[in-house]
């Protein structure tokens, strides 16, 4: 979309965001959702979009499916929670403690504390697993899919001898052709359509961004601090 004029409320990606005046391809733009503050739509893009990729385009969820979804208090999860619910997905939510009632008021169908159970023990059996930033073994994940369902691992991982934090998505990719399970990875695109795709659901009522906090500007580094102790539920945000 380059129709664009001045005043227009838009919301989208650019680099070097952490500032007072950026430029913007307008290939990353969209209409702001109408319902939405100027915070709140910023907290959307970069994590909305990896959400909607991961759950519609690599999970290939659809309506009656189980779906669990590792990571589910981050910025990406929180928006894959909703996302999948829209579409008609029966939600297993895994976070931590102190997350939980948070996580459970975004519509998830179950909450799993990890600290308390084990979602891969292999009672229960899922359709997608949506595995975001977390480091279980392939081997635990495959035993609880369905015979063809779907793991997508979403997002960098820390562990990892000999690759960093790539070893894990590699090791899926080699598995997958060979096996009944679709075991895979991607890198999310930056498009005007699918923040088109995220302000529908947004005015929709079905999608909401969850902010934990707001800092102002000159309040990044503590921002950035609070984000790497590991409390934050759902979007960190920047204001103006």
């Amino acid at each position: 979309m380059t129709g664009f004029k001045p005043g227009d409320e838009v919301f989208g990606i650019c680099d070097a965001s952490f500032a007072q005046y950026v430029r913007v391809r307008t290939d990353k733009l969209a209409p702001k959702p109408a319902d939405l503050s100027f915070d709140q739509a910023a907290a959307v893009p970069v994590s909305g979009l990896t959400a909607i990729q991961a759950v519609r385009d690599q999970g290939r969820v659809r309506a009656g499916q189980k779906v669990v979804i590792v990571g589910a208090s981050g910025g990406v999860g929180t928006f894959a929670v909703q996302i999948a619910k829209a579409y008609g997905a029966e939600v297993t939510a895994v976070c931590s403690t102190s997350k939980v009632e948070a996580v459970r008021a975004l519509g998830a169908d179950h909450v799993i504390d990890y600290t308390r159970a084990d979602f891969a023990d292999g009672r229960h059996r899922y359709d997608v697993i949506l595995d975001i930033g977390g480091n279980r073994r392939l081997s635990h994940l495959r035993r609880t899919l369905t015979p063809t369902g779907r793991l997508v691992i979403v997002g960098g991982e820390t562990d990892g001898r000999w690759l960093g934090g790539t070893d894990r998505q590699l090791r899926a990719l080699v598995l997958s052709p060979f096996i009944g399970q679709k075991l895979g990875t991607f890198i999310s695109s930056e498009n005007a359509e699918d923040l088109e795709a995220l302000r529908g659901l947004i005015e929709s009522g079905k999608v909401s961004p969850a902010v934990d906090r707001t800092y102002p500007l000159d309040e990044v580094a503590a921002a950035i601090r609070y984000m790497l102790e590991g409390r934050t539920c759902g979007k960190l945000v920047i204001t103006i």
